[in-house]
């Protein structure tokens, strides 16, 4: 399958079963990033923020989407919602591999939560803080989870980003075989080896 990064927290997954975008961001709601207009079988949104819920931005096929979705409730804060709701994470199943993208994760992760995403082929993970878990919050859960390939989503750079999240430094310092890839595609199937990937934008 092919994973394409379309920035913040936002991923097209195409997959033989059909196509899937993940968490789109409205249009100027996240700085540096440019508008998307994409297209895909399906969209998935982990909770309403305007960040991570842009189904305009995507261009339904009307086709059927063969990929299977597993959705699983979580927290955007650590106190149960109070400060910003609920978040959903999505488990994707296709090509014989699991993805799971853990939305805007902001609290530890339950014992079933922990027994279902464990040996994910790909998770996707919010590592910038402030609005969600942090680096040292996110390496714990990698650790736990472990998964064959972690893209690290949701942080800062020179250029893109909320300026009150942290960049990947600490995170890229403390994760296992990290890669930094020209583009923002990878391609995963059953041979990837263990490695977390960062994107050039």
């Amino acid at each position: 399958m092919k994973i394409t990064w379309n920035g913040h927290a936002c991923f097209t997954v195409e997959t033989a079963e059909g196509t899937v975008v993940l968490d789109p961001f409205a249009d100027g709601s996240v700085p540096g990033f440019e508008p998307l207009r994409l297209k895909a079988d399906l969209v998935l949104c982990s909770h309403e923020h305007g960040d991570h819920s842009n189904r305009a931005a995507v261009r339904l096929s009307g086709a059927p989407c063969g990929v299977a979705v597993e959705a699983m409730e979580s927290w955007h804060d650590d106190v149960k919602g109070a400060k910003r709701g609920p978040n959903t994470f999505h488990v994707l199943k296709a090509e014989g591999m699991r993805v799971a993208h853990l939305g805007d994760l902001g609290c530890d992760l339950t014992e079933e939560q922990v027994e279902k995403l464990l040996g994910a082929d790909v998770l996707m993970i919010p590592i910038g803080g402030y609005y969600t878990i942090d680096s040292a919050q996110a390496l714990k859960v990698v650790q736990l989870l472990k998964p064959r390939v972690t893209l690290p989503m949701h942080y800062r750079d020179a250029g893109h980003g909320f300026p009150v999240i942290s960049t990947s430094e600490e995170f890229r310092a403390g994760c296992l075989n990290p890669v930094q890839l020209p583009g923002r595609e990878i391609t995963v199937d059953a041979e990837t080896k263990v490695q977390t990937v960062f994107f050039t934008l």
